[in-house]
């Protein structure tokens, strides 16, 4: 039986840092994150970065640079995935739905991705939605998607093809098929987001069966989905990610106070059942990666 990934996505764009004390907020608490994570059994840690001094969410390539630099001083074998996901955000005017109201984020598809081109992580996410988010619109267009993959490409890194609802997949194979995306491809699920995927077992089996032949895949369930969807993946032949980023509780009204914590809950269950995790040199030979 293959090994499993797992993959800890440690902060995060949308978790605050009021919902809990415990989230990694500068470089350095990021990448302590990540290296405890490691520790705890994961492969992959998957990193968003903030502002050191508000919290929020960053783009900052600088801070992308330092999270990677004090990982790589500690585990040169931890694969690195960075996020591409902000900037896609856009929040409507209340008094004219064409003008951005505060909160858009959303931006030039190429500043999205300028720290992979110039860092050149292990792994990049892609993001194929264009949905609705909460009260928010998140735009992935896929002519957007095809500057940003390409960009990807360039930069020698494998793209974490991020599926929401079934037409992303749709659109996906599409890409696959006219070259803009390498195949078969290395795809997540996310589910549980509102107004995006389900997290029931038949949602999962749908989606896993849709995907193209010799895919490699990952699930993830947001919030109280967390470690069902962790069991669920596993059942169905994915890999699994938690993480703060997912999910700030280890069990209903229990903070958790590290990534690693989650990691060895979802280590458990995979144990539990009968599998393995790969260490992130098995991981790197199960990806392909150099």
């Amino acid at each position: 039986m293959t090994k499993t990934i797992l993959t800890c996505a440690v902060t995060g764009n949308l978790t605050k840092p009021e919902m809990t004390p415990y989230l990694p907020i500068t470089p350095k608490q990021i990448a302590d994150s990540c290296l405890g994570a490691a520790d705890a059994g994961a492969a992959v840690v998957h990193i968003h970065v903030r502002d050191p001094l508000t919290g929020k969410p960053s783009m900052e390539i600088d801070h992308y640079a330092e999270v990677m630099h004090l990982i790589k001083a500690q585990n040169k074998e931890l694969i690195i995935n960075l996020t591409t996901g902000p900037g896609g955000r856009f929040v409507p005017s209340e008094d004219d739905p064409k003008v951005f109201a505060p909160g858009t984020t959303l931006c030039h598809p190429l500043k999205r991705v300028e720290h992979i081109a110039k860092l050149r992580p292990d792994i990049s996410t892609l993001d194929l939605n264009t949905m609705n988010s909460g009260p928010d619109v998140v735009i992935n267009t896929p002519n957007n998607v095809r500057k940003m993959a390409k960009v990807i490409r360039d930069a020698g890194v494998m793209p974490e093809i991020e599926i929401f609802d079934t037409g992303d997949l749709n659109l996906a194979k599409d890409l696959i098929k006219e070259g803009a995306l390498d195949g078969p491809g290395l795809f997540t699920f996310v589910m549980g987001v509102k107004y995006g995927l389900n997290t029931d077992p038949a949602t999962l089996l749908y989606l896993r069966d849709q995907l193209p032949l010799g895919a490699k895949w990952a699930a993830f369930g947001i919030g109280r989905a967390e470690f069902p969807i962790v069991a669920q993946s596993w059942l169905l032949g994915g890999h699994v990610r938690v993480g703060m980023e997912d999910n700030i509780f280890l069990e209903k009204g229990v903070l958790c106070q590290t990534n690693a914590q989650l990691v060895e809950r979802a280590h458990r269950i995979v144990k539990d059942l009968g599998g393995e995790l790969a260490s992130s040199n098995e991981a790197r030979n199960l990806l392909g990666l150099s």
